[in-house]
């Protein structure tokens, strides 16, 4: 179960988020396997903890499975009053242990790692209810968990984007000098362009209708093309 929760945490949080073998509570040496570091309020920089610790009833969860396979509906119910007792007790045991107020949040997780037993689990409202009344604590299995953490996440990433948004604004505004600078720069330039492309319609239109007024008179002068063509018709050999 350990194994498995550090490797969705991996998975989805940055490695600077969450901490491993924690000591979360002050005045006790429990250590929670795992727990997510939240931003702590004002700006001392201590982090709020998040204690997530992974549970697993053996036993009791197979002779579930077993009461299932058998069908038998008296040990079924013996066996998952069973289970549901050592959830209950896991639950009593992170808030004990792990969870401290402000140093913590006011609630902690109980990551189940298989999905069957958070079914279990699952399907009795009941106890869900009494483990986040009575000792605070929210059962998850791994798609659960998941999707939690990806909540996190986000939340993560629109405070970080809170956070730095003066620094985004000065960066934008420097974009906005730049690209008006350049709209001068691009403005000159066109003009340039437009001022070289006025003087040579005036040296391909006036000049060249001037030039052509003074070789009016002058006769043309065939190509060497045209001589060609002109000696095969006459018949003239070089």
């Amino acid at each position: 179960g350990e194994i498995q929760l550090g490797n969705i945490l991996e998975q989805i949080m940055a490695p600077e988020q969450y901490e491993q073998n924690v000591k979360t509570k002050k005045g006790s040496d429990a250590h929670v396997e795992f727990a997510i570091k939240l931003p702590g309020k004002g700006n001392s920089g201590e982090s709020v903890y998040l204690p997530i610790d992974a549970k697993f009833p053996q036993e009791d969860f197979i002779r579930l499975q077993a009461a299932y396979d058998v069908a038998d509906p008296v040990a079924i119910d013996k066996a998952n009053k069973s289970l549901m007792k050592s959830i209950k007790n896991f639950a009593k045991d992170i808030r004990g242990k792990y969870i401290d107020p402000p140093n913590t949040t006011d609630f902690g997780i109980m990551f189940l790692p298989i999905e069957g037993l958070f079914a279990e689990v699952a399907r009795q409202p009941e106890m869900i209810t009494m483990l986040q009344r009575e000792y605070k604590i929210i059962v998850a299995g791994p798609t659960t968990l998941a999707a939690m953490l990806n909540s996190l996440q986000m939340g993560f990433k629109t405070l970080a984007i809170q956070q730095r948004s003066s620094e985004v604004w000065e960066i934008l505004g420097g974009v906005k000098t730049e690209f008006g600078k350049f709209g001068d720069v691009l403005e000159r330039a066109q003009k340039k362009i437009t001022e070289a492309n006025n003087d040579l319609d005036k040296l391909v239109g006036t000049r060249t209708r001037a030039m052509m007024r003074n070789l009016k008179g002058v006769e043309e002068l065939p190509s060497p093309e045209d001589n060609e063509a002109l000696d095969e018709t006459l018949g003239i050999e070089e």
